[in-house]
């Protein structure tokens, strides 16, 4: 399930070598013993590192920490910070291999985050693992308690604001971002949520300093990410690699007619665009990197995903209970060969209703994939118009939970 690419141009950083577990005393073997630094220079160890979120949004981490510290100023109130190992994306393994893998490394992340913020809760969520998990904090004696928490099994659990909303003692279900939960969290405490392999990042940047962190990626986008990979025929893989990488050293693109780059809520690219691509924050998403075959049919694979965005919904408001059923039913039609109708049509027009109009971003995610096959498979969809497909294999290539298919 995991490598470490060794012919990447980088020495893994976040993955125990070996694919074998640390426990607390190996951890520091590795790494070195954790020093608590003062937070002032923490955080401006953090923002001269340039490290972004990990979690999808790439949003600098630096800003998001300072965003809560100043909440807790005006209001009085002290921080809860919640590393988010939710990972409801199918597709991504990385934050689950990172946590069974090494999980010290982000729980030392998490101490930092509560010690820089002046937090007076800390969490770990997860879906799965929790008992290995609370089994690693059993091992430790740190200055700030750490609670883990279950989360229900669903796409939208890690989203921030559902996050917030299950450690408050209601659903885990995204509400509207105004105001964001960096000032009106948990229980309506400025919070702070990391997704746990950005903690992970943080442990090392405390331990050796912002220009180690850059040593690895690009000026722009610094450092390294993990990524899942599938490959028709092989087990996913968790592998590390350094932003700016050509995506083809990732992933084999020959044979390939698209790479979905980002996950469920990411974009479709034709295999010649994507060539030409290095690994970037700006389109990772939740990590993701996925090689459709050339026998494979395109607009086939996207209707399933759909069908499970839409069955996932919180189904709280409009555009999410009407608007994405509608565009999955659509684009089923559109991936079966014969007469369309103005489903096509229907499915571009919807797309632009829903955009921008939920309680989170959800629909917002759905309509980029929605859109990016509309323009990968467009050759394919006309196919289908004139009852013909391409494909002549058609096993799936991305994973959909079988309660969901």
């Amino acid at each position: 399930m995991t490598s470490t690419f060794t012919d990447i141009l980088m020495s893994p950083r976040l993955l125990a070598p070996g694919a074998a577990p640390a426990d607390r005393a190996t951890h520091e073997t590795r790494y070195g013993p954790l020093t608590h630094a003062d937070p002032a220079a923490l955080l401006h160890t953090l923002a001269e590192s340039g490290l972004t979120g990990r979690g999808g949004a790439a949003f600098p981490t630096y800003r998001k920490f300072v965003s809560v510290i100043d909440a807790a100023r005006r209001t009085g109130r002290a921080p809860v910070v919640v590393a988010n190992g939710a990972e409801g994306e199918p597709a991504s393994a990385k934050d689950r291999t990172l946590l069974s893998l090494s999980p010290h490394l982000v729980l030392d992340g998490l101490q930092l985050a509560a010690r820089a913020t002046g937090a007076g809760e800390a969490y770990l969520a997860v879906e799965d693992g929790a008992t290995r998990l609370e089994a690693a904090l059993a091992e430790r004696d740190d200055p700030f308690p750490v609670r883990v928490v279950r989360l229900p099994r669903r796409f939208l659990s890690g989203e921030s604001s559902a996050l917030a909303q299950h450690l408050s003692g209601h659903a885990a279900l995204p509400r509207h971002q105004d105001p964001p939960v960096s000032e009106q969290g948990v229980r309506r405490a400025p919070t702070l949520v990391q997704n746990v392999e950005t903690l992970a990042h943080l442990a090392l940047i405390a331990r050796y300093g912002a220009d180690w962190f850059r040593s690895a990626g690009t000026p722009s986008e610094p450092g390294s990410a993990l990524c899942t990979v599938h490959v028709p025929g092989r087990e996913p893989q968790v592998v590390e690699a350094p932003f700016g990488i050509p995506l083809h050293r990732l992933l084999p693109l020959e044979g390939t007619g698209a790479i979905l780059l980002g996950g469920y809520h990411g974009t479709w690219l034709p295999t010649g665009e994507a060539a030409q691509l290095g690994l970037s924050a700006a389109t990772l998403g939740a990590g993701v990197l996925a090689a459709l075959p050339a026998d494979r049919c395109g607009p086939a694979e996207t209707a399933r995903v759909l069908r499970y965005l839409a069955l996932e919904s919180a189904g709280q408001c409009g555009p999410c209970l009407n608007g994405l059923p509608r565009i999955a039913a659509a684009f089923r039609t559109l991936a079966v060969p014969g007469t369309q109708g103005t489903a096509r049509d229907d499915v571009a027009r919807w797309a632009g209703l829903v955009e921008g109009r939920g309680a989170c971003h959800h629909p917002d995610g759905t309509v980029r994939l929605v859109r990016s096959a509309l323009t990968t498979f467009a050759a394919e969809l006309d196919a289908h118009v004139r009852g013909l497909c391409t494909a002549t294999d058609r096993m799936p290539l991305l994973p959909v939970p079988e309660h969901r298919s």
